[in-house]
């Protein structure tokens, strides 16, 4: 899979909002080829979701019920900038921006456009009555609702874009999942995501588009 390249400017105001205390290069990296490009903290992604090919979306639409936090969709169209995601990782570690992320890490992601953070609980989704999966709070605020492990399927040590990979959420234990049940109000025509507490094949993700940043040299 191709990796979507943002240009100079919008590469320019995302890093904006990254850990200025990093060493890594203010340079993204672009490929022809999604083959052994590592995620790395502060990379802004799309997550394209394997079975229906909708991307991980937010917006500043409340849930018309449950915890009537900002609610999260799956997005048809690959051109929407409220599907870009920042990859941070739980406060209180020693990982930064440009650290590559491995097999079981706890990551969060900040919505880009809203900033908050992709968040989880015991609240009923909308359409199907599974978990509720909301954004919540903001950039300086954050819980355990806001943890997910990375899961990547397969052999791989490290997150790397061609990779299949689940998200766990840590507090309610459902994996982010989507289905092709879609809104006809909150976001018409748009997919529900929830979280769901056994493995399927709808809770299976790949990172699209995107600024990738380099990895972090070693001093």
């Amino acid at each position: 899979m191709a990796i979507g390249f943002l240009g100079f400017g919008l590469f320019f105001f995302l890093t904006l909002g990254f850990d200025q205390g990093s060493h890594s290069s203010a340079s993204a990296a672009s490929s022809s080829s999604s083959q052994n490009v590592e995620i790395t903290y502060g990379t802004v992604l799309k997550l394209m979701h394997e079975k229906t090919k909708v991307r991980l979306h937010s917006h500043e639409v409340p849930y018309g019920s449950g915890s009537g936090q900002q609610s999260v969709t799956g997005f048809p169209s690959v051109d929407d900038s409220n599907s870009y995601w920042i990859v941070r990782p739980e406060p209180d570690t020693s990982a930064k921006q440009g650290d590559t992320i491995p097999d079981g890490a706890i990551i969060r992601l900040l919505h880009m456009r809203t900033r908050k953070w992709l968040h989880s609980h015991l609240y009923a989704s909308p359409i199907s009555g599974n978990l509720e999966v909301s954004c919540f709070e903001g950039e300086s605020e954050s819980d355990t609702g806001d943890y997910w492990r990375l899961v990547i399927e397969g052999n791989g040590k490290t997150w790397k874009q061609d990779q299949r990979i689940r998200l766990l959420h840590i507090d309610s234990s459902g994996y982010l999942h989507s289905h092709d049940k879609k809104y006809s109000r909150i976001a018409g025509g748009q997919q529900e995501v929830c979280g769901v507490r056994e493995k399927r094949a709808g809770n299976v993700w790949l990172a699209a588009e995107g600024v990738y940043l380099p990895i972090t040299e070693s001093k």
